[in-house]
């Protein structure tokens, strides 16, 4: 595992900040624990800096994973986050949107989220909008 390159960062950065915003600094500086994004092939990994450390002693080919998976980045450089993200996103995200236990499932399999299976939205948030 290691560190983000400058551009990689900003990639990051950038694509997390289109859903949470300027909240972003509280996924970055914690009170807790000092946590790091980190490279491992081509998966963002979001983990305490002590796993790091115990990560370390681990051969590269040896190692599955470290932290929570953000995202990874495809062979053109864009990134895209993974589900397993959601549980950092969802606590900051500016609007939200709960579904319906059938309409949960029907994501969860790849589907687009149709209207019905909304249970609710948060306020403001804006009709097709592109930039969320």
């Amino acid at each position: 595992m290691r560190p983000l390159t400058d551009d990689e960062t900003k990639i990051v950065f950038e694509k997390l900040a289109k859903y949470i915003g300027a909240k972003l600094k509280y996924l970055i500086e914690r009170d807790d624990k000092v946590y790091v994004f980190r490279l491992h092939k081509t998966r963002v990994y979001y983990c305490d800096e002590e796993v790091i450390k115990l990560a370390e002693h681990f051969g590269k080919k040896k190692l599955i994973s470290a932290g929570t998976c953000i995202g990874k980045f495809t062979k053109t450089s864009k990134f895209r986050i993974n589900i397993t993200a959601l549980d950092y996103i969802s606590k900051f995200a500016r609007y939200k949107v709960w579904l319906k236990p059938s309409g949960e499932q029907s994501f969860l399999y790849g589907n687009n989220v149709i209207k019905s299976n909304i249970a609710r939205m948060t306020e403001d948030t804006p009709q097709y909008s592109e930039e969320i």
